[in-house]
């Protein structure tokens, strides 16, 4: 509670008004120093003082809206296909066509549009727009030598490291990809290794975009070509699980396991379908699954890898690597543990029409398994100590293959840009790039990644990185030369020139070798069939055999009588010894009534003779 109190006093009680002015300095007092404490002074040198001669500072706070910024980019694209049409399926694009011409504007449309259309081709006509002006000069990336160099190093966060078991680029461009980390030695892996796989983003090797958490290591992992926002993903357990970076770490699906591989899902790919949720795995159980993301519980075909062509699961061969082209969407391929390659096709009714045809492949197990993006009856395979490539109309043998490494090679694939590159990867740590156009024997560039085996590669699909995981969990970027990247003008013309002259080859050594065949069976029939005599009429053949079973019939019912005839004249000569030796006393000799049977046996067995 505030008091105030006020006191009155008039003017003239405050005495006179003071005046003051200016004057110089005066003395009043001197006080001299102590001379005893002036012999204990001593001067400071440095002297230490604080001053403060600055402008007064104060904090005020001030709540403000906050502005967000993003950015934006828009790419306007006169005409094209409506979304749910896909121009890479014909059959697509030709029903689309269809119900767009019986349109009745249509032909309005196209009539009114066709006097512009006219005149820009008269314009066109008039001069040539594709001219090349620079046809005399040489290609300069012909003259540059072949090399790459390392752009990044993504590597395993965990302390026990994993190997990189498979690896997904990013469909919507080179800044991201997906990299599955998984044990693959037999019982290897301790309790405490980490289930985790991870999106990475080039930029930023410290740390992912994004960690994934099975609940089983992921073998093999795919972007989806329609929607990047999702993955599907083959796991250790044989179980399948879908992925959406938007939700989290967590799949959004799972396969079950009563319904899912009994061994690992090694291989996992998206299906071209207009909805974009169909996908097919395979793994070492000897199964290829079809599934669709939007009904996980349970596959919507199921196809064993039975090179007998009876669909017995028990034949079934376990399969590593999965080929599918979109271009040809029935047809698949898969290569399997014991070296071969099956050629199958989804649409076929019966057992047999499934499996296609078996490739013999490699003496171990295939790793790696495409088609040439620009000939697509040319397929690559990986496998033991060699690449190969062959032909779907060759069946015997590979049209070309390389020479025996002194490692085994875990991984290839073809260059998405050119059709006579393609890589492969070593046991060893060396990344091989070959051009069949340049050298065959050898390796046009081999580049020594690191010091332990290299799992996987995974080409971009502008064909200028290419992503190699290692045992240690290590993936390195690499970015090739413009001489990998830069297709020359003359490249594919001279490719399908050598692809035909290799399969013509094969083609003629196969003949020859049925040549052969066919002499040596025919060495094996004997004297009629070397003479060349005719077949014998069905009839008489049948003739034949019946009389020969009735020759033979006989001929077992004489011997038959003929033994019963000795048996008979056997036991009467054993009764008629019997009676003449039956005056003899043998009460008391039994060595003479041995002897008397061994002489009967004997007589018997004479006369049987």
């Amino acid at each position: 509670m505030e008091i105030t109190y006020v006191y009155t006093k008039k003017r003239a009680e405050f005495g006179r008004q003071c005046n003051f002015s200016d004057r110089n300095a005066e003395l009043h007092v001197d006080i001299s120093p102590d001379p005893e404490l002036a012999n204990n002074y001593i001067a400071m040198n440095p002297v230490q003082r604080s001053i403060q001669c600055s402008k007064e500072m104060s904090e005020h706070e001030v709540n403000t809206e906050r502005y967000h910024s993003e950015s934006r980019g828009i790419n306007h694209l006169e005409g094209g296909w409506p979304k749910d049409i896909n121009a890479q399926e014909p059959d697509q694009v030709l029903r689309y066509r269809k119900k767009i011409e019986k349109d009745e504007q249509y032909s309005a449309t196209v009539q009114k549009l066709g006097m512009v259309m006219e005149h820009c081709i008269k314009q066109n006509n008039a001069l040539n727009i594709y001219e090349n002006y620079f046809d005399d000069l040489d290609d300069r990336a012909s003259e540059e030598p072949p090399s790459a160099k390392t752009l990044n190093i993504l590597r395993d966060l965990n302390e026990l490291k994993r190997s990189v078991a498979h690896i997904s680029w990013f469909p919507d461009g080179p800044s991201k990809l997906a990299i599955a980390y998984c044990n693959t030695e037999f019982q290897a892996s301790s309790p405490n290794t980490s289930l985790e796989s991870y999106l990475w983003d080039i930029g930023n090797p410290n740390r992912p975009e994004l960690v994934l958490k099975p609940a089983s290591p992921l073998v093999c992992i795919e972007y989806n070509p329609k929607d990047s926002h999702t993955l599907i993903s083959g796991c250790y357990n044989g179980q399948l699980a879908f992925w959406d970076r938007r939700k989290g770490s967590q799949p959004v699906e799972v396969t079950p396991v009563e319904q899912s591989h009994r061994d690992p899902a090694w291989k996992v790919i998206w299906i071209q379908s207009k909805t974009g949720t169909e996908c097919f795995s395979t793994g070492t159980d000897g199964q290829v699954m079809w599934w669709d993301v939007r009904k996980f519980s349970e596959p919507t075909e199921v196809l064993y890898l039975d090179p007998t062509k009876k669909q017995d699961f028990s034949c079934a061969q376990g399969a590593y690597a999965l080929e599918y082209e979109s271009t040809i969407p029935t047809k698949f391929m898969a290569g399997t543990e014991q070296g071969t390659i099956i050629s199958c096709n989804r649409k076929g009714k019966t057992p047999a029409e499934k499996i296609v045809a078996v490739y013999p492949g490699h003496i171990g197990p295939v790793y790696a398994l495409q088609r040439n993006p620009f000939f697509p009856k040319n397929f690559l395979s990986i496998g033991d100590w060699t690449a190969r490539i062959w032909s779907e109309d060759i069946r015997d043998s590979a049209i070309m293959w390389t020479a025996y490494h002194e490692h085994r090679l875990s991984d290839g694939a073809w260059s998405p840009v050119r059709p006579a590159v393609f890589f492969s990867s070593r046991l060893d740590g060396v990344l091989d790039v070959w051009d069949v156009i340049f050298k065959q024997k050898d390796a046009t560039l081999s580049i020594q990644v690191c010091d332990e085996p290299l799992h996987c590669l995974k080409v971009q699909e502008q064909g200028r990185l290419i992503a190699t995981g290692s045992h240690s969990g290590v993936c390195t970027i690499l970015e090739l030369s413009d001489g990998f990247v830069t297709q020359p003008k003359n490249e594919k013309t001279l490719m399908t020139s050598m692809f035909e002259r290799e399969t013509h080859r094969e083609k003629i050594l196969e003949a020859r070798n049925r040549e052969i065949k066919l002499k040596k069976t025919k060495a094996t029939l004997g004297e009629d069939a070397e003479r060349g005599e005719e077949a014998l009429d069905p009839k008489e053949m049948a003739e034949r055999i019946k009389k020969v079973e009735e020759d033979f019939f006989e001929t077992i019912e004489a011997k038959r009588k003929e033994r019963e005839q000795r048996e008979k004249a056997a036991e009467e000569s054993k009764a008629n010894l019997a009676t003449t030796e039956g005056e003899v006393d043998l009460d008391d000799d039994d060595e003479f009534e041995g002897t008397k049977e061994s002489r009967a046996e004997t007589y018997a067995t004479e006369l049987e003779e």
